[in-house]
């Protein structure tokens, strides 16, 4: 190693926990301060040989860390707005409750009547949208379970909303 060349394998020991401290100040987001550090270190990598200073290493790392958590939060903002955009906050609309038909109030009745897991079930599947193996790991159960209660929720639902016809 020549006297312009940076060790980067001492610099990314001593200083590295530093910078994630840092970028993680800055971000509010471990895995992305992490990131932004990560960066920071494979662009001196980049770079190495345009350092005029190798004792500047560290300054460089540091101005790295702060530009590149800039550049995270601008993307987090962008993203956000996008999605804004696409999928705009819309309340329920001033008649909703009256727009509720007799049927869907039906289904919620018929649902809360359900046992406690049984009900879970649904809920996470069909309001949330989870997947089977989701549900499991949300529930502590394993998918057989989530497979066999939502059967037994959808029968007992069926049985229920039959009564409420009749």
């Amino acid at each position: 190693m020549t006297d312009t060349e940076v060790d980067l394998a001492a610099l990314y020991a001593a200083h590295h926990l530093q910078m994630v401290r840092l970028a993680r100040l800055l971000v509010d987001d471990t895995a992305s301060a992490e990131d932004v550090v990560q960066d920071a270190f494979l662009g001196l990598h980049r770079r190495q040989h345009q350092l005029r200073d190798p004792g500047a290493a560290v300054g460089y790392i540091r101005q790295a860390v702060v530009n590149q958590a800039r550049s995270q939060l601008r993307r987090r903002r962008t993203v956000r707005a996008h999605l804004r955009v696409a999928e705009p906050e819309i309340g329920p609309a001033a008649d909703a409750d009256l727009m509720l038909s007799e049927e869907h109030r039906e289904v919620l009745q018929a649902v809360n009547k359900l046992p406690e897991r049984q009900r879970e079930v649904l809920i996470l599947r069909f309001w949330s949208g989870l997947s089977e193996a989701e549900i499991a790991d949300t529930m502590g159960v394993s998918k057989g379970t989530v497979k066999s209660q939502a059967s037994r929720a959808m029968k007992t639902l069926h049985q229920y909303l039959e009564e409420a016809r009749a």
